[in-house]
């Protein structure tokens, strides 16, 4: 009975997440919001829909178990050391006094130590999944703020740990209180158990994987990944710490192998639906009853995380940066809890190191704080304008000129927007040809060695209009936008538009997705690198059979100036037609032969109305004679050959009825007694 009540939860919570993660997403809210709704709503202090389960909660375990090897997998020791100050300094400065305030303003209240370290730790942390995609989304992931938040969430990603170590050992309470010589032989053994499994893991982990990767099974693979993220979650728990820390410690070893992105994206699955479930149950404790009589501490707390914790965020950032408008935007972003502190409270619910009623103002402070944070991080810089007025305005515009100085003299030249790999090479080329150019990066690490080494790059943010002015716009023959992140590149677009419009724009991008986009936005020409690589080895093809260059020169350009149609559509095989997150520009192609029978047989093509579905014919074959996008008054004939291209495989098998039976036109066209 009590497997069939689980099941039955489990049910009952999918189809609740699936409606309610959809209007989130809708409303541009982080999904994490959405599953606080639905457990906080259909829990025991809610509609009751959802009973306590063990099972359940063990579920949501999981979940935390499989997010923090997911972060041990990110954690990578080079990303480490290339941002040490900020992660160590800004990032450890800000963990340690956060938590501190938070233990003495509770303690003050008369709150236990305990839990006012528990929950000091819980709002010290801010959210990942919001910070990073909300920055991402935005197109500031690479700007000052950005780097600075990334910086500090990193830091907070690993300060986890240590609280995940406390959390059982203060299971004690007042034994530990009093003795605190107990509490520190446990810490030693709970680090000398880390050293071990970093010893062991670092030798048998490797050797695994490639013992396990010559089998080339993918279910092998997976089986493998499960075994040593609960195997080493098992481990840390026998020794009464917590699961989700040998978990850590498990990917944090594999994250040094060159496993370490397959491990990821085959634990992506279970981590995401798991910690679903998590956040399901942590929404499930919430008791909304008696939240009317905690206003006051919650409020307090609420403002406690958005302006207090965002205040000392952006004094502790001005430290290190030199920037008013960079720290207060970074203190904006992460004035919110975070996910992790969701795992801390449940983590010291479940060893009853807090109080329910310690838990629920806590936890409610921070759901609050996660519903506001997208809204600041969206309108970061507008509040920022209005907040520092002249100061920010100054700063903007002393960017703009220390470029402006820079380039004072060039003209004529190119503005690459973007300096990585390919952004190196066309200015090598471009140099070689003897064309000027100046480059815009918002890495300072890559525009300090190339500054060092005279190439003329400038850390400066191409979106805005301003510092593309200053990099001579106006003097310039051609902006080229080599960015990855295409939210980046259309703002440059934008703001290149802003200020001339005759300039000509050439978009790189990975694919062709966003081409349509890029192109109504502004942008010359759009150059996906899977179909140009596609034309580039056709033209080295064709050059090598013989044709000449001028023939080769109007294949190529023909292509292009057609915006790659044709070949946006191919023939797909069984294994394309089910892989996940395929291209939306990609089109089917499906050939279909007409017989003597076939309705379609002595119809014109335009008579058979197949935009309807989405499909069109793209070129008929009859004999040896095949004609391209053939006219929509040709009359069909038996022996025919159509290819048809289409969005979708699925739109295909109706095409193929009605072109055998007509469906619903050959009803419409049933001659009456009169006609015939």
């Amino acid at each position: 009975m009590e497997e069939h009540d689980l099941l039955q939860s489990i049910l009952l919570l999918l189809v609740m997440s699936v409606g309610a993660v959809a209007a989130f997403r809708t409303l541009h809210l982080p999904p994490i919001l959405g599953y606080l709704l639905v457990g906080t709503l259909m829990g025991t202090h809610g509609l009751g829909f959802i009973p306590d389960s063990e099972g359940l909660a063990f579920m949501g375990e999981v979940g935390v178990v499989f997010l923090l090897f997911a972060i041990g997998l990110e954690f990578s020791l080079k990303q480490f050391m290339a941002m040490r100050t900020t992660i160590i300094g800004l990032g450890g400065l800000q963990v340690v006094i956060s938590t501190l305030s938070g233990v003495m303003i509770l303690s003050y209240f008369g709150v236990p130590w305990t839990s006012a370290l528990v929950a000091g730790g819980a709002m010290a942390m801010s959210s990942t999944a919001i910070v990073v995609k909300q920055l991402t989304d935005q197109a500031e992931m690479r700007a000052a703020h950005g780097q600075s938040a990334l910086g500090i969430l990193l830091f907070q990603d690993i300060a986890v740990v240590p609280f995940l170590v406390m959390i059982p050992l203060l299971a004690g309470g007042a034994d530990l209180a009093l003795n605190p010589s107990e509490l520190l032989l446990k810490i030693f053994f709970a680090a000398l158990l880390f050293v071990a499994m970093m010893l062991v893991g670092h030798y048998t982990l490797r050797p695994l994987f490639q013992y396990i990767s010559r089998a080339e099974s993918v279910e092998l693979f997976n089986i493998t990944v499960l075994l040593v993220a609960l195997t080493a979650a098992w481990l840390t728990q026998s020794m009464h710490l917590s699961l989700a820390l040998g978990a850590f410690l498990a990917g944090m070893l594999l994250s040094e192998t060159e496993y370490k992105h397959q491990i990821e994206s085959e634990i992506r699955p279970f981590r995401d639906i798991l910690m679903g479930i998590f956040f399901i149950t942590v929404g499930t404790k919430l008791d909304i009853a008696i939240l009317p009589s905690l206003w006051l501490p919650i409020l307090l707390l609420v403002l406690g995380l958005i302006v207090g914790k965002g205040l000392l965020i952006a004094l502790l950032t001005r430290l290190f940066v030199k920037n008013n408008a960079t720290s207060l935007r970074t203190g904006l972003v992460l004035a919110q809890g975070g996910e992790f502190g969701f795992a801390l409270l449940a983590l010291a619910l479940s060893n009853k190191v807090m109080s329910q009623g310690e838990a629920q103002t806590t936890l409610a402070a921070i759901v609050i704080s996660m519903a506001i944070s997208p809204f600041l991080i969206r309108y970061n810089e507008k509040i920022t304008n209005v907040l520092l007025a002249d100061t920010y305005t100054h700063q903007r515009f002393k960017d703009a000129e220390e470029v402006s100085t820079a380039v004072n003299e060039v003209e004529n030249h190119v503005i690459l927007c973007g300096y990585r790999r390919m952004g190196q090479n066309i200015a090598r080329f471009l140099q070689e040809q003897g064309v000027t150019y100046i480059a815009l990066d918002l890495d300072p690490s890559i525009v300090e060695r190339t500054w060092e080494a005279g190439d003329p790059v400038h850390y400066a943010d191409a979106t805005r209009p301003e510092i593309l002015m200053a990099a001579g716009l106006e003097r310039a023959r051609m902006v080229v936008i080599t960015v990855v992140e295409v939210e980046v590149a259309k703002r440059i677009i934008e703001a290149v538009r802003l200020k001339r419009a005759d300039i000509p724009v050439l978009v790189r991008t990975r694919d062709e997705r966003h081409l349509k986009t890029l192109e109504r936005l502004g942008a010359t020409s759009v150059l996906p690198e899977t179909l140009e690589a596609t034309l580039m080895i056709t033209q080295r093809i064709v050059e090598q059979l013989g044709f000449s260059p001028d023939e080769v020169f109007q294949m190529t350009e023909k292509t292009r100036r057609d915006s790659y149609r044709a070949l946006h559509s191919y023939y797909h095989g069984e294994r394309d037609k089910t892989l996940p997150g395929g291209k939306k520009t990609e089109a089917f192609l499906h050939t279909f032969r007409l017989q003597d029978e076939d309705y379609a047989t002595g119809k014109q093509i335009a008579a058979l109305e197949l935009g309807r579905f989405a499909v069109s014919i793209k070129a008929l074959r009859r004999g040896d004679i095949r004609g391209e996008e053939p006219s929509a008054d040709i009359l069909l004939q038996a022996g025919d050959v159509l290819v048809l291209e289409g969005g979708k495989a699925e739109c295909f098998r109706e095409v193929e009825t009605v072109l055998r039976t007509g469906g619903k036109l050959a009803k419409a066209t049933i001659p009456v007694a009169g006609d015939v």
